[in-house]
């Protein structure tokens, strides 16, 4: 298959807030202990528990929230939507799909029963018949833009400016070397939502291989990138001659290794490396934020 789609010219791209405020706590993921996973999964049962430690973060000028399609962040954007005047300078950076989701309406209702559990409620009609025809052609693109508008409709009305494909579908398609669908995400993504696209993967080198042998002009594109190479395909050489000599726009995730590297070692070390713009990172209280940031200011 080829994609008949033509690039869209890189647009005058604004710089993306330094620090970003990942939700892995909230939902019980912690890549070293299983036991602290799921002590965070039970404090943050309530949403009201979430949206305290989002306040904190607020508080502290940390503004943009780097969020899975999870169902529980629907009622956060539901609460920032009835809170204007308090959340006027908040942005989501939405990462889709949340694969577990998925499978599990897959299980529980078929291929097309998933799809039409998760249709978009503005345009159903529309959209179903672009998921029916779309199953029924192997409709390629028709699949992808659908479940893209599926998964966005939670953030209707809120700030979305960097739109995030998910690292279990990025290495996924990287790995069946389909890369018409980085593009049909890329023009999908810009034309109808005005917002960047941005890439997650744990395997930098390959991914910005691919990039730009298909003509993404600075993709943004996050990736473990710590210390101690936890977690990065190839090995960090690899990702600082990415770093040091490719042109894309750089997000780090994992610089604390799941907690291997003390903070300030991580971060001196992380903010130390050349064309990383932004960090994200995730705290469960207001202090742990607060010197979090202290210590990225200190070092960049």
């Amino acid at each position: 298959m080829t994609a008949q789609i033509a690039l869209q010219p890189a647009p005058t791209t604004r710089r993306m807030p330094r620090l970003l405020f990942g939700d892995n706590q909230f939902f019980g993921v912690n890549h070293m202990s299983e036991e602290k996973a799921r002590q965070q999964a039970m404090r943050f049962q309530d949403v009201q528990s979430i949206v305290d430690v989002l306040d904190g973060a607020y508080s502290e000028g940390i503004s943009t929230f780097m969020c899975t399609t999870h169902d529980r962040i629907g009622e956060i954007c539901t609460h920032v939507r009835a809170h204007p005047e308090r959340y006027q300078d908040f942005a989501f950076y939405p990462c889709m799909p949340y694969a577990h989701k998925y499978a599990d309406a897959v299980t529980e209702e078929g291929m097309l029963g998933a799809i039409r559990r998760f249709l978009p409620e503005e345009g159903v009609f529309n959209a179903a018949f672009r998921g029916g025809r779309a199953l029924a052609t192997k409709d390629v693109e028709g699949i992808i833009t659908l479940l893209v508008d599926a998964e966005m409709a939670a953030f209707r009305g809120v700030s979305t400016p960097v739109i995030w494909l998910q690292n279990v579908i990025v290495d996924l398609l990287l790995g069946l070397d389909f890369k018409d669908a980085f593009l049909i995400f890329d023009e999908h993504v810009r034309t109808r939502y005005g917002a960047e696209p941005g890439y997650i993967t744990m395997n930098l080198p390959r991914a910005l291989d691919v990039f730009e042998d298909i003509g993404l002009v600075n993709p943004i594109v996050c990736s473990n990138i710590n210390k101690i190479g936890f977690r990065m395909s190839g090995g960090i050489e690899k990702y600082q001659a990415a770093l040091r000599d490719r042109q894309f726009r750089a997000v780090a995730m994992s610089v604390f290794a799941s907690g291997a590297i003390p903070p300030r070692e991580a971060l001196e070390w992380v903010c130390a490396q050349p064309q990383i713009e932004s960090i994200v990172f995730g705290a469960s209280s207001r202090a742990n934020i607060a010197h979090t940031a202290r210590l990225v200011a200190q070092f960049s």
